[in-house]
């Protein structure tokens, strides 16, 4: 079953951008979703660097996940 409203490892409430960075970064169909805190640690790197991810997806206006 398909769980946008909380992260799968820390149960934290997710955003709009939790679930567009994941799908963009880890898995296009995904289901379920780690909220910025938890994918920066998955991926081994900072959230100022997510977060830097995120605002340039959505500043070149060329990712639909970030519209």
């Amino acid at each position: 079953m398909a769980n946008y409203e909380t992260c799968f490892q820390c149960g934290k409430q997710l955003e709009g951008d939790d679930i567009a960075i994941y799908r963009k970064l880890v898995l296009r169909c995904a289901n379920e979703f780690l909220c910025i805190d938890c994918l920066a640690e998955y991926l081994g790197v900072s959230r100022a660097a997510i977060e830097a991810k995120i605002k340039y997806y959505r500043e070149s206006g060329t990712c639909l996940l970030f519209r």
